[in-house]
């Protein structure tokens, strides 16, 4: 399978075949996933460790069952009470990490780049779960394969994604992703809500949801991140929903055969409204959920055999190195 990587920091080192050959193997693990047996023994011996400094019981959940299942010790590092919090560097952590010999380590950080430094420091495989405003592959992933499996294709499609695009990782990866695979993209929300530069990502901003939705494949709504605000970007969540919110009637101005999608968790009646979330007609949201363990699998198999080979031939002064692998 053309996969050289030993890390997954982002979807922009990806190329696309490698995302398709992620792709492909987390359709596998669909299957596996719906089986009465669930269980692999791909990362049998090998230690997964979760470092969430933020709370995300989806994510966090996803990457557990998706290491258990595949046969990996998992161990959930509490962040909220460690050494960080005592005053320790994120470099003394890395570290501590080494001496523990961990393979694979997942990490989600509020602060963008965090993940990449991590990386440079620890002796194992890294995946990011998560940094900033910066991105979150693996829910790119999972999007990606929902949409494939929904549509059959993942290239000609016209994606529109809405709301909260300044804050939000997701989108950010989303784009990098979609664009790589050839589709339309559109942001839709408040201009408020858009970050500087956005000309130059190469799509195309709209700040009403009509003209946005117009004849588009998809509709991905963003969750609107107060958390990550420090100000009035919006007048209140009721004008929000009024002018951004995906409803009904907005819905009619997309093609009549359009998915909708959201990444969690929802805000019914700010962003989405609840009925539609639940609409199994035109709502993929929990199949996107059920991506997410299989894609979490495949990219933990990948970076787990590439591992497993630089380890194998020995070539570095710390057998647990991944010397002069890409990100």
């Amino acid at each position: 399978m053309p996969f050289s990587k030993t890390h997954l920091l982002g979807i922009e080192p990806l190329d696309q075949s490698e995302i398709i050959t992620v792709l492909d193997l987390a359709n596998e693990y669909v299957e596996l996933n719906q089986r009465e047996m669930k269980h692999s023994d791909r990362l049998s011996g090998l230690t997964q460790v979760n470092m969430f400094f933020e709370n995300s019981t989806r994510t966090q959940a996803s990457f557990e069952l998706a290491g258990k299942r595949l046969g990996a010790d998992v161990m959930n590092m509490a962040m909220q009470a460690s050494s960080i919090n005592k005053g320790e560097t994120l470099i003394d952590t890395a570290l501590a990490l080494n001496a523990m010999h961990p393979d694979l380590l997942v990490v989600r950080h509020p602060h963008s780049g965090a993940v990449d430094l991590l990386a440079q420091k620890v002796a194992c495989t890294v995946l990011n779960a998560g940094d900033g405003r910066h991105e979150h592959p693996t829910q790119a992933l999972l999007d990606a394969l929902t949409i494939r499996r929904s549509k059959g294709r993942l290239h000609g499609l016209s994606v529109a994604i809405c709301g909260d695009i300044a804050h939000s990782r997701v989108a950010r990866s989303n784009i990098i992703l979609l664009g790589k695979m050839e589709n339309r993209v559109r942001l839709v929300g408040p201009p408020t809500l858009m970050p500087a530069g956005i000309g130059e990502f190469g799509v195309e901003v709209f700040d009403n949801m009509e003209e946005g939705l117009a004849n588009v494949d998809i509709v991905m709504m963003l969750r609107l991140q107060r958390e990550r605000m420090d100000g009035g970007f919006i007048p209140s969540e009721r004008e929000y929903y009024h002018r951004y919110g995906l409803d009904s009637a907005k819905l009619t101005h997309a093609k009549p055969d359009a998915i909708v999608m959201h990444p969690g968790p929802m805000n019914r009646g700010v962003e989405i409204d609840g009925e539609l979330a639940d609409d199994i007609n035109r709502s993929v949201i929990p199949e996107q959920v059920e991506m997410g363990v299989a894609v979490r699998m495949a990219a933990m198999d990948l970076l787990a055999r590439n591992l497993k080979s630089i380890r194998n031939c020995g070539n570095g002064k710390n057998r647990n190195t991944p010397e002069g692998t890409a990100q």
